[in-house]
């Protein structure tokens, strides 16, 4: 695991998908995105710090008739760019 998987734990969901999320820092990690090809995940720069719900959602592994794929990968990448301010903020990332 590096630093920025690591700071994931203890963290709020950032992704907050309403009506799935948990709000549960306990449940929080570090979601990558997929397309990296099969079993492939992508750099740590595009993670999402999300509970176990939001988590199962965007990978699919939770099936919801509220949100098509599309509104969940909007919840996803809203909940990267939170993330990415607070891997700045704690000094993980630098531009």
């Amino acid at each position: 695991m590096s630093k920025i998987t690591k700071s994931a734990k203890g963290e709020e969901c950032q992704i907050r998908i309403p009506m799935i999320c948990n709000y549960n820092p306990e449940t929080t990690v570090a979601c990558h995105l997929g397309g990296g090809g099969m079993g492939m995940k992508k750099k740590n720069l595009f993670i999402a710090y999300g509970c176990s719900d939001c988590h199962d959602a965007v990978d699919g592994r939770y099936r919801t008739d509220d949100y098509n794929p599309n509104q969940l990968k909007i919840f996803f990448y809203e909940g990267v760019f939170r993330t990415q301010e607070i891997l700045l903020e704690k000094g993980l990332i630098k531009i």
